[in-house]
């Protein structure tokens, strides 16, 4: 047996405010550290009552050996939202996507039962991430 955990993962933010704002006050997140160098910003934020679980929202731009072309294509992607996802669940599907649409979430799919046996829906982030939501039953 291992003892390896999930401590945190990236997403690319292009813009720091909106994306606090988003994860912060839409998504309910809470912020954990804020962190900028060089005119650019690393935001931590995850779920409350998950200290141990972090998204870390991340310029893309800073990303080490990345060449001029391949961050054009990373832009291109994230603003078609095919550059990253992420996969959260809730108990309560329906109530969590009537609050992500009041607040003005970026809605991609209502609710809706999955050929492959989960019921989600699906937002983006101001970055262009895809966020799946999946209910728990």
């Amino acid at each position: 047996m291992t003892n390896i955990t999930i401590h945190s993962t990236f997403l690319p933010h292009d813009d720091p405010e909106a994306s606090l704002g988003f994860y912060r006050d839409t998504l309910g997140f809470e912020l954990r550290n804020d962190v900028g160098y060089n005119g650019m910003r690393w935001i931590t934020v995850g779920p409350a009552g998950q200290p141990g679980i972090s998204i870390v929202l991340y310029p893309p731009q800073a990303s080490p050996g990345v060449t001029d072309d391949e961050r054009r294509t990373i832009a291109a992607m994230m603003a078609k939202g095919t550059y990253a996802t992420l996969i959260l669940a809730t108990p309560d599907l329906d109530a969590t996507f009537e609050r992500l649409a009041a607040r003005g979430a970026e809605v991609v799919e209502a609710p809706t039962e999955q050929p492959y046996g989960v019921r989600d829906c699906a937002v983006r982030d101001p970055a262009g991430n895809m966020l799946r939501i999946q209910e728990r039953r």
